[in-house]
């Protein structure tokens, strides 16, 4: 029986070789989405999977108020901690980036990318596996070092690392151990070091300094809400009420001006697409995209699924005669319906293989797309994909079987293929659906575009074209200020250096450091610090709206003077900003000026309030200047810049290599995942207007088919071209504006979610929905037309000589 089945589905094969191939393609296209969403899906949720402790482990975020939440804590909160709660098993403080430094072996120097500086206890809540040494004591002090294989194969090649002393910034440094990475991890260093205790002794007895990442570990996760009440607890005790008493001040008003701070327990289990703010190296993922991509995959299946079956149902009537022969000589209903599936089968089953081939050719853009390195491995990958295949086959297979199955065969061998309302009213649903689908990529891909285009065009209050950001690095013994001064005169000298500032933030990522401060005592205002050259805006062409700039004429601007953007003046609420006295961290200061608002961050998101002071002002802010930046001639680019790498690699870093990036385009990155969702979206849209125009002229030639001859009939009676045409088309104009009704709500919907990913933002506006509608019945009536068309300039003869 198999073997008269597949020698059946040959000859058909053969009898509409292109039928069939678009048929497959389209599944496959549309199995292929699903596949690259699994893939990604299986990655993001990969992460800390391996990791027996991902229960028990949870990183303290607290929330500042007024939408601020960090996954920064300070020193003197661990230690109480552990004194008063016996539910925490350890705690652990570390650096929550990744830094680089050159490691140096016998002549030997190796940049080290991600060096993680953490608490002994890293290890125990991240138990790496360790090829050499021992997880009981790893990085006990500052004066060792845990290596990964790889790294430690970097450095020592085949000598056993073990004991072995490296040089690490002016210091010795033991190798201890050396680990391997299980799998995906939201901390995945090359090398592990311990100089916390002095940074952390040096804090301890600030309540205001959030400088550290802090993680915690517990007993049993069950009691996660009471650590947390002990925090906060442990933060009114010694910040609220010792500062309200500092201020002279009831702790209610000090709540009410400061705020309360509230501290959430973050599982590591989940912390890696539900995380509220950033604590671990390896950030979060972007769980929105995730549900998106995973949503549009789906879409796309559907949308293959319901074509392959219109068009399965389209070339039944061909087969009509086929069925009744075999029903009339012994086959059953059943017997009729495995054969089908079985078709079904062989055609999912080429689908899938076509899918992965279109995957595996595709999985480079895909990875660079997403900046991941995903592969197509693994036996939970296998038994998904398994699991599409057997769906597929079910849902695209079952509609067209039980079709043809019920054919009467007297009826359909006297040529007669009418079916029950029903199975019109489940093809006309389809055909619905397939128009809802349609008109929710085209709609979403026109304001997708608009959005994405509005924020790259949008003014972002300053121009660093032309301006590079070159990383400055620390140099024990002197002051970053001191040797930028001199670095400044000697770039200067360099022919095509138009001019050299510095600022302690950097376009695209913005400032690290935040500080409130307060007017006549009113309402604390969280400020971004924007420690800077006296040259800084004008280079950067930032415009003041109000006041003057730092003057290295006025000895004063470097002592008790600040500037505020206009968003800080807005909150300071004073009739006269200028000349305004203000209370910031207990210094008096004057505010000489006002800065017109511009982005530091993405133009996706809101401009926070900014402060800004000269280097000499704050002296502790000098420590925080890590770029310089050098506008340069656009004339002779590459000598410039040859002439500022060799200056800087003899003169300024010797060990490290030059590394710069130009701030327009280091900018652009901060939107670059919307411009990507646009392209993904532009394509996709593509994709499904295909395939909707695929199903659209099945079901369309599946109906003529079955009218040829009433219309042979009106032909001979005398009826034009045009009004055929006119009947043939209208009920898909009325499919068409069916779906485009069922789409608008959810499309709305779905996209005024999306908006509200950005601070500024385009207004959904009637323009989107109009085109959407006129493109999908343009297309509509194209597609339909031409097939009424060609079925107009039928022989009459041919399917009226029988009457």
């Amino acid at each position: 029986m198999i073997r008269n089945w597949l020698k059946i589905f040959i000859y058909q094969l053969r009898q509409s070789l292109l039928f069939s191939g678009l048929n497959t393609l389209g599944l496959a296209i549309g199995i292929a989405g699903i596949v690259f969403a699994i893939l990604y899906w299986n990655e993001e949720h990969s992460y800390n999977a391996w990791n027996p402790e991902k229960d028990k482990v949870f990183q303290v975020v607290v929330d500042m108020g007024k939408d601020m939440r960090w996954a920064y804590n300070v020193a003197p909160l661990g230690p109480i901690l552990k004194e008063k709660a016996p539910e925490v098993e350890s705690i652990l403080y570390y650096n929550n980036n990744y830094f680089n430094e050159i490691f140096k072996y016998n002549g030997k120097k190796e940049l080290v990318e991600r060096i993680f500086d953490a608490q002994a206890p890293f290890f125990s809540m991240f138990p790496f596996e360790f090829v050499k040494g021992s997880a009981q004591n790893p990085v006990p002090d500052n004066n060792s070092v845990a290596l990964s294989e790889k790294t430690a194969e970097r450095i020592f090649g085949s000598v056993d690392p073990m004991g072995k002393i490296i040089q690490y910034a002016g210091r010795d440094l033991v190798v201890k151990d050396v680990y391997r990475i299980p799998g995906k991890s939201s901390v995945m260093p090359d090398a592990v070091i311990n100089f916390m205790k002095a940074k952390l002794d040096g804090n301890m007895t600030e309540w205001g300094n959030f400088n550290f990442g802090m993680s915690v570990k517990l007993k049993d996760p069950a009691d996660r809400a009471a650590v947390e009440k002990k925090i906060d607890d442990i933060f009114y005790e010694h910040r609220t009420l010792s500062w309200a008493k500092e201020a002279g001040m009831t702790p209610e008003a000090f709540a009410e001006k400061y705020g309360n701070l509230k501290s959430s327990l973050e599982p590591l289990s989940t912390v890696r697409l539900h995380a509220t703010a950033d604590g671990y190296p390896e950030g979060s993922g972007n769980y929105q995209f995730l549900l998106i991509m995973a949503g549009l995959s789906v879409l796309i299946l559907i949308l293959s699924i319901v074509n392959y079956v219109n068009l399965a149902t389209a070339n039944a009537i061909k087969r009509a005669k086929e069925v009744g022969v075999r029903k009339i000589i012994g086959a059953s209903k059943g017997n009729i319906v495995w054969q089908f599936l079985f078709e079904t089968t062989l055609l999912s089953l080429f689908a899938v293989l076509l899918s992965l081939a279109i995957v595996e050719l595709s999985l480079p853009y895909y990875n660079e797309f997403l900046n991941k390195e995903l592969v197509m491995v693994g036996a939970q990958f296998y038994w998904q994909i398994a699991c599409v295949f057997v769906a597929v086959v079910v849902v695209a297979g079952i509609f067209p079987a039980m079709y043809v199955a019920n054919f009467e065969s007297l009826k359909v061998l006297k040529g007669n293929f009418g079916r029950s309302k029903s199975g019109v009213w489940l093809r006309n649903g389809m055909l619905i659906l397939q128009f809802s689908i349609a008109s929710f990529f085209i709609i979403g891909s026109y304001i997708v575009y608009s959005q994405v285009n509005y924020i790259s065009n949008k003014d972002l209050g300053f121009k660093g074209n032309q301006v590079m950001s070159v990383l400055f690095r620390f140099k024990q013994g002197e002051t970053n200020f001191d040797r930028y001064k001199m670095i400044k005169q000697e770039l200067l000298k360099i022919k095509g250096v138009v001019d050299v500032s510095a600022g302690g933030f950097d376009f695209g990522s913005g400032s690290g450091s935040s500080s409130g401060f307060s007017y006549k005592g009113g309402q604390n205002i969280q400020a971004k610090n924007m420690p800077m050259d006296y040259n800084m805006l004008d280079m950067m062409n930032i415009k003041l709206v109000d006041g003057r700039s730092f003057d290295p004429k006025i000895a004063s601007d470097t002592v008790n003077v600040m500037m505020v953007n206009q968003t800080a003046a807005a909150m300071i609420g004073a009739k006269n900003t200028l000349g305004t006295e203000i209370d910031w961290n207990n210094n008096k200061l004057k505010i000489i000026g006002v800065v017109q608002d511009f982005h530091v961050t993405g133009p996706h998101e809101q401009i926070p309030p900014m402060a800004f002071f000269h280097y000499k002002t704050i002296k502790w802010m000098q420590e925080n200047m890590s770029k310089i930046f050098i506008k340069i001639d656009p004339q002779n680019t590459e000598g410039t810049l040859a002439a500022i790498e060799k200056f800087w690699t003899q003169k300024v870093d010797t060990e490290y290599p030059f590394g710069y990036q130009f701030v327009d385009q280091k900018f652009a990155r901060t939107y670059e995942q919307f411009v990507k969702q646009k392209n993904l979206f532009s394509l996709l849209n593509i994709v499904v207007i295909l395939i909707a125009l695929f199903g659209l002229f099945a079901l369309a030639s599946y109906s003529i088919e079955r009218r040829m001859k009433e219309i042979a009939i009106r032909k001979t009676l005398g009826a034009e071209t045009s009004s055929l045409l006119k009947e043939l088309s209208r009920q898909y104009l009325v499919f068409c504006v069916i779906g485009f009704v069922v789409a608008f709500v959810p499309t709305l919907y779905v996209l005024q979610l999306w908006l509200e990913n950005f601070a500024y933002r385009i207004s959904i506006s009637v323009a989107p929905f109009v085109i959407g509608f006129v493109v999908l019945c343009a297309l509509t009536i194209a597609i339909v037309l031409a097939k009424a068309y060609q079925a107009t300039r039928i022989d009459v003869l041919k399917y009226l000589k029988y009457e």
